[in-house]
Formats: structure tokens, sequence, C-alpha cells
């Protein structure tokens, strides 16, 4: 009892923040089986940004790192500025979509693709050898995706940049959309898209701010359909000057068969100047009695393990 009761003090009594080193950014999160996973953005200058890591955890403290899972030695187009992943499993594959190259145009070649895997940590594979979305519908650039399922187990895509959001539905083998592109934009949005659905109620959350600024943060709103219509309600994430900088661009996690939340983001230690010296970090997140989403406290302890 004596070394059980000393093995358990030496355990970390939380996740702390960053949850993992590195610089990484806009984290997106997935429970698969007894397994937690993040699939974040390569936080560095643009050609330098040319694969995904991911990482996976059975208690939200301990992480693995599970390097290069896909780069663009798989996918031929994409050359550059790969951004921002979602992931979706269906039908036994893991379908894995990510922005590449930043276009500025219709012309240039890059956009929205997607890869697929018969494993959560992969190996990918490019799923269509072109981008899913490869031109601007509405002003927005083909970045920032998420793919959120509905309760009737429609998939939709939510993405959009320069201040312009869509939402689509896609087709049942994620090759293409079965509906045309609707413009969702809420007040003061900028970019990175999120969806999720809580007890009748559809919560729509993006980054307002400049990415590489201070005021980058985290809004919402919230609407009875996933199209909306969504009035801002205001920021539930932003930086706090004794803990962090930046704090935005963030997915959430849902405990299965709880009503458990937590908020996955990237922010910047303090002290740091460089734009993409970014980490990765989490805490709660959680809603009042009327629903909407309580301001998030940032901290630097993170969360207590938490094994599915």
């Amino acid at each position: 009892m004596g070394v059980y009761l000393y093995l358990l003090l030496l355990l970390p009594s939380s996740s702390g923040n960053p949850i993992f080193p590195g610089w990484y950014a806009d984290p997106e999160t997935a429970v698969y089986g007894h397994t937690y996973w993040i699939y974040p953005t390569y936080s560095a200058r643009y050609n330098d940004q040319v694969f995904f890591d991911a990482f996976s955890s059975t208690d939200l403290v301990h992480w693995q790192k599970h390097p290069h899972i896909l780069d663009t030695t798989s996918v031929r187009w994409a050359k550059r500025a790969m951004w921002a992943p979602a992931i979706a499993k269906k039908d036994g594959k893991y379908y894995f979509f990510f922005g590449a190259n930043d276009i500025q145009n219709d012309t240039s070649l890059g956009g929205i693709g997607v890869a697929v895997a018969d494993r959560p940590g992969g190996p990918y594979r490019d799923y269509l050898g072109k981008p899913l979305i490869g031109v601007f519908h509405n002003g927005a650039q083909p970045i920032d995706q998420a793919v959120f399922q509905d309760k009737d187990g429609s998939w939709y895509m939510i993405y959009g940049g320069w201040g312009h959001c869509n939402i689509a539905k896609l087709k049942d083998d994620f090759t293409g959309f079965a509906s045309a592109f609707k413009e969702i934009t809420p007040e003061h949005y900028v970019e990175g898209p999120y969806m999720i659905y809580r007890k009748g109620k559809y919560y729509f959350m993006w980054s307002e701010g400049g990415w590489t600024g201070p005021d980058y943060s985290v809004a919402y709103a919230m609407a009875d359909s996933p199209m909306g219509p969504f009035k801002r309600i205001g920021k539930i994430l932003q930086q706090d000057m004794a803990v962090a900088t930046g704090a935005g661009h963030h997915s959430i996690l849902h405990i299965p068969g709880t009503d458990d939340y937590y908020i996955v983001y990237h922010r910047r230690p303090l002290g740091e100047t460089d734009a993409n010296h970014r980490v990765v970090c989490i805490d709660k997140m959680e809603f009042a009695p009327d629903g909407t989403i309580k301001p998030v406290k940032i901290t630097m302890e993170g969360v207590a393990p938490r094994p599915l």
C-alpha cells in the first residue's frame, strides 16, 4: 500500500498548459474508443508547414506524439501552408480534412483537401488527388474547415477565412457537396469556425481578431438549425495577461455519455513575440442554466486526469 500511495503522489495532478511540447496551433479534437486525439497545425513559417503531427492520450495528461501522419509527399498538389485539420470517422475509415497553399484567388492551386486512413494515427493518403474546395465561394478563403455530424447522421462542412463563413452538406462519400454553399457569417467573424449540438441547440463558434495579435479570441452564437441564422452572443475565450496572450482557434472535446466539455485551443506564452510561437492548451468549458456558455478561464494548470 505504501508503494502504491507513493506512485500516486508521483502522478501529475493535472495536464498543465501547454499539454504537450512544441509549437502547434489550431487544434482539432476527437475521441476514438478509449483514446483522445488532437490534430494541430505545425506552427512555423508557411514554407515549413508541409506536414501534420497528431497526439493521443488515454487520460488528457500523458500525450504520445504520432509524427508526420500526413505530409506533402502524400498530397502532390499541396506545397506549403498546411493548416487547421478536421477529422471525421465514417464507415470504418478516418477522413482528415486540411487547408493547403494559402491560395489568394481562384486561379491558384490549393484550398481544402481531404485524406483518408484506416487508423486515427494514420498514415493518411490523399483521397481525391485534388482539393475538395479549390475556389472562393461567397468571399470565403477555403481554409479552416470544421466537419459536423448532425443528429440525423448528415455531415456538414463549415469553413472560411477572410471574414466569411460558409456551410454546406457533404456528399455521403465525402467526394463533394450535396447542397449549395450558404454564407452564415456572424458579426465580427474572422476565421476558425466550429459547431456542436447540445440539448436542442446548435452552438456556432469562431475566432475573432488577428491571429498574430493579442486580440485573438473566440466568440459564439446559438440557433435552432445548423444553417442559422446566428446572432453573436459574446466572447467565451480570450487572453489573460497573467497567463498567456492570443488565445483562439479552438475545438471542443465532449466526453461521451456526459455533459462535460473541454475547450482545446492555442495561445502564445507570455513574453513570446514570434507569431508562430503558439502552443496547444486545454481548459474546462461550462454552460449556464439557460444554455449559454460561461466565459472560459484560461489556466496554467490545465485539467485533471480523465480516463475514458
